[in-house]
């Protein structure tokens, strides 16, 4: 396959990593370029109020930019004991700036008196891909992916991003956090590494 380009509404270099890594172990030759390789643009607000509504905003906006395939995730934590909160306010859930460490911090703070029995939780993504086909008829493609687990009173582990120091996968070996497993081992069971496995065959389609 020749070398092509899909774009990801995202400058986390982590977050692109990670797409490259999954996308490109199934389709050889893809480069994924994020924000910071196309022109600067009016991002969208992310207000809807479900990852899927979310992820589709900002697939549309990028292939209206870039008119590139633009694949965008929205993804989140979402804790049973908080009535499935952060959810899609994750990333901002200690308030502006962004902060993974305060956001951590303050997670750990509203469940400090939640037993150990009631800590399970679950993170969940929504991937969009928007792209035109030959005909130059616009398509939307939207899958999910869900990674149950708990969260735990401590932080462990020095990788990943968010919250996976605090998140404990059930699917596998071992009681490791996400952010103690290599990446190859959080991508098999992750949330965004079952929707991209599930949307690379449409990736397929709409680059060949």
């Amino acid at each position: 396959m020749t070398a092509v380009e899909i774009f990801l509404a995202s400058r986390n270099a982590k977050k692109l990593a990670e797409m490259q890594r999954i996308l490109g172990g199934t389709l050889p030759g893809l480069r994924v370029i994020g924000l910071d390789d196309v022109p600067p643009y009016d991002e969208p607000v992310e207000d809807e109020p479900d990852f899927a509504g979310n992820a589709l905003l900002k697939a549309r906006a990028g292939f209206a930019v870039s008119g590139l395939p633009s694949l965008a995730d929205d993804s989140g934590l979402c804790v049973d004991a908080l009535n499935g909160m952060p959810g899609v306010l994750s990333a901002r859930w200690s308030g502006p700036p962004k902060d993974d460490d305060r956001n951590n911090r303050l997670l750990l703070d509203q469940l400090a008196d939640v037993p150990d029995g009631r800590r399970g939780a679950e993170f969940r993504c929504a991937v969009a891909l928007v792209y035109a086909d030959a005909a130059g008829t616009v398509h939307e493609e939207l899958v999910d992916g869900v990674m149950r687990g708990r969260v735990i009173r401590e932080v462990r582990g020095a990788g990943g991003f968010g919250y996976d120091v605090l998140f404990v996968p059930d699917d596998q070996d071992g009681d490791r956090t996400s952010a103690e497993m290599s990446p190859a081992e959080k991508d098999l069971i992750s949330h965004r590494g079952m929707s991209l496995r599930a949307i690379a065959p449409i990736v397929t389609s709409a680059l060949t």
